[in-house]
C-alpha cells in the first residue's frame, strides 16, 4: 500500500480533516488536523483514525501507524 492510498481512505472518511501520510510498505505516519478532534482525548482521536483503517490493519496490509492528531488551533500553535 502506498501513502497516497492511505491518504485517500482517510480523506474520504474524514472529509472535514486535513490529512497527510508518509511512509512505505506497511508502516505509515499519519498527521490529521480537524475541528472534529476538539474536546476529544488523545485515545479518542486515535480511535477515529484506526476506525477508518481497521480492515487494512486486520489483514496485514498496514502493520504500523504513527499518528499525530490536532485541532486547527493546536496545529497553528506548533507552526
Amino acid at each position: 500500500m502506498q501513502p497516497e492510498e492511505v491518504t485517500k481512505i482517510l480523506s474520504e472518511a474524514l472529509s472535514e480533516c486535513e490529512i497527510s501520510v508518509a511512509g512505505e510498505g506497511n508502516h505509515f505516519q499519519v498527521t490529521a488536523i480537524g475541528e472534529m478532534f476538539e474536546g476529544l482525548s488523545s485515545v479518542k482521536r486515535q480511535q477515529s483514525i484506526y476506525a477508518c483503517l481497521n480492515s487494512y490493519i486486520a489483514d496485514g496490509t498496514i502493520h504500523a501507524i504513527t499518528m499525530k492528531v490536532y485541532t486547527p488551533a493546536e496545529w497553528k500553535q506548533l507552526s
